[in-house]
């Protein structure tokens, strides 16, 4: 689909290179039976494949030029169902329908952490996630304590997810190539019973707190959050960095705050 112009304002990227969408495929392992949802399904690079292994799939897309084409295209590979909308704005647990969810897609990069976010507040009805990304996001999505690029986004999301970075992608994949490299990450919501958060609003405000001056001590960072008894009850010495604390002690943290 040539004559469709990349457009900046929507962030794409289109997708073409067939080993990568293979490699998505085979890490997604679809199911015919399964409710599969895509997010920005673009040229249907992805989608089409998808379509072809499992005969019916749901796509958010919110450039209404692309729809027409998509759904003349895909009715040779299965049934497509096109959601026009901002994915930011989507109910995932309404578009459940009290099934489970498995999201795949190539998401924006200007809006990959807030829709990572927003799919995080509808994880009750998704199984998992394979997403394509920055690679720098992902990076910093599965990045642990004393590494450099673990803030709050890495919190945050372990809080609630397993995060496995898969495999990673080069700009020439793409069309056209972004300046950065991509990579694919699997999101699986952890189980209820095993979510130890009591407030993620409590848990937002300790981490964002802790990591918004990252050279400062806990002690000075979180003094109008928690003090150093607190501190010291989740196992968080006070003299510490943000960087430097587990996101079980976060978590602890947070509890304890309310």
């Amino acid at each position: 689909m040539s004559e469709h112009a990349p457009r900046k304002r929507f962030g794409q990227h289109f997708l073409h290179d067939a080993r990568v969408i293979e490699r998505i495929i085979r890490a997604l392992t679809p199911q015919p039976d399964e409710a599969i949802v895509e997010i920005g399904p673009g040229q249907g690079a992805l989608t089409f494949p998808l379509l072809a292994r499992i005969g019916r799939l749901t796509a958010i897309e919110i450039d209404r030029d692309l729809i027409p084409w998509l759904r003349e295209r895909a009715g040779a590979f299965g049934r497509l169902e096109i959601v026009e909308a901002d994915a930011l704005t989507v109910d995932l647990t309404a578009l459940a329908a009290r099934r489970t969810l498995r999201l795949v897609g190539n998401l924006p990069y200007n809006i990959s952490t807030p829709l990572l976010f927003h799919v995080l507040e509808h994880a009750a009805v998704v199984r998992d996630m394979h997403f394509m990304l920055q690679k720098e996001v992902v990076d910093r999505m599965a990045a642990g304590p004393g590494s450099k690029v673990y803030g709050r986004l890495s919190v945050m999301l372990q809080a609630r997810c397993e995060v496995e970075p898969l495999f990673d992608v080069p700009p020439g994949a793409f069309h056209p190539p972004p300046k950065v490299d991509s990579a694919v990450v699997r999101l699986v919501p952890l189980a209820r019973e095993r979510i130890a958060v009591r407030s993620h609003v409590s848990l937002d405000r300790v981490v964002r707190a802790a990591f918004a001056q990252r050279r400062k001590t806990l002690h000075n960072a979180l003094k109008t959050v928690a003090d150093d008894a607190m501190l010291r009850a989740a196992g968080i010495d006070p003299g510490a960095r943000a960087e430097d604390v587990g996101v079980a002690q976060f978590i602890a943290l947070a509890n304890a705050v309310g």
